[in-house]
């Protein structure tokens, strides 16, 4: 008999584990948007609109052999999910594959592909009327939004600002990449202030506005954005499987990413609280080893595969032709070979080719 596997979300863990699993068992994706989206190409698409129709991709082809719902999943316990519509599925294995929020517009924060278009439009506006531009965080989301806004306004004024003393300061990259990293931006006109947080917040209501750090900085903007804020998405899961939850709702796995103290229950991707970099990359590599184990246990097989996490890299484009990337293999590579990389083509040709959709 051929086993039933529902995997919660459709973003890029869930679509890898979905296509994989496809090939051996009856597999159900529950995911409440209308496509997939590309975020790794947002802040792309809300510097340049032609990126627009671009990052919203077609579920349609994904699957051979099972199906996607769209709905969202209000009640995941051990054995059943429980949907929004009221359809209870109670299959053999759950992969847990719902990611993470971030704030707007690193992340499109609306279900219908439509609206988070016309959203992303609205504040590219905005961004083209703007003198100014204030980033709240030096992480990966900020430091490419500057680079992005760079590209597309060269004489706009990009101020990052974040309480640590460095970019990207929670991972530790070697110093060279954050040497290469401060050239580049120096260079493209972005302002950085580190060291001390604002004193207060930005105004919430649109207008030119001026903040001032705690050491007395003062920055002059009419448009801000919140660069930093993963949350879990956690808050459907059952009694049972909430005990795995940590207080800031990443769930504990075992090494096969399975759920602590779960069997037939995975978690791939932002949900998980392994000491990783949070990226598309991770998420489908948990993919791999899960869709892997699936087939193992539900075949009888005796030897499961283990995740041993991937030592820290990234690849940050500042724009099409800039940006920063490392890995312990290559080394630091600088503005040339990132854009080839990720920059020019911001990796859509994976996901096109994932969901059937070439040609």
């Amino acid at each position: 008999m051929t086993a039933t596997v529902v995997v919660v979300g459709g973003g890029y863990g869930g679509i890898t584990a979905a296509r994989a699993i496809d090939e051996f068992a009856e597999v159900v994706l529950v995911e409440p948007r209308d496509t997939f989206v590309h975020n790794v190409a947002a802040l792309r698409a809300l510097v340049e609109p032609s990126w627009l129709d671009l990052i919203f991709l077609s579920y349609d082809n994904l699957l051979g052999n099972g199906r996607v719902i769209r709905d969202r999943a209000v009640r995941v316990d051990r054995s059943a999910v429980t949907l929004a519509s009221g359809e209870r599925i109670e299959p053999d294995y759950v992969v847990l594959a719902t990611g993470s929020s971030y704030p707007f517009p690193a992340k499109v924060d609306v279900t219908e592909s439509a609206l988070a278009a016309k959203k992303l439009r609205t504040t590219h506006d905005a961004l083209a009327d703007s003198r100014g531009v204030l980033l709240l965080g030096a992480g990966p989301a900020g430091l490419e939004l500057a680079g992005e806004i760079k590209h597309g306004w060269p004489n706009k004024s990009v101020t990052v600002v974040d309480p640590a003393p460095e970019p990207l300061s929670a991972v530790p990259f070697p110093a060279e990449l954050r040497t290469e990293l401060r050239r580049q931006l120096d260079e493209l006109g972005v302002e950085l202030v580190f060291g001390s947080p604002l004193a207060e917040q930005p105004p919430a209501e649109p207008g030119a506005f001026s903040v001032t750090t705690r050491s007395g900085e003062r920055i002059d903007a009419d448009l801000w954005f919140r660069c930093y804020g993963v949350v879990p998405t956690t808050d459907y899961l059952g009694e049972e499987l909430a005990a795995a939850r940590r207080e800031d709702g990443a769930l504990d796995v075992t090494s096969e990413l399975r759920l602590s103290g779960q069997d037939h229950v995975f978690a791939i991707g932002d949900l998980t609280s392994i000491p990783e970099t949070k990226t598309a990359k991770a998420a489908e590599l948990h993919a791999g080893v899960v869709a892997a184990n699936i087939r193992a246990l539900a075949y009888e097989e005796s030897e499961l595969t283990h995740y041993e996490p991937a030592p820290s890299g990234i690849s940050l484009p500042l724009g099409p032709a800039g940006g920063v990337s490392y890995s312990p293999s290559a080394g630091v590579l600088g503005a040339e070979q990132t854009s080839r990389l990720k920059g020019t083509s911001m990796r859509r040709e994976v996901y096109t080719a994932l969901l059937n959709l070439d040609g």
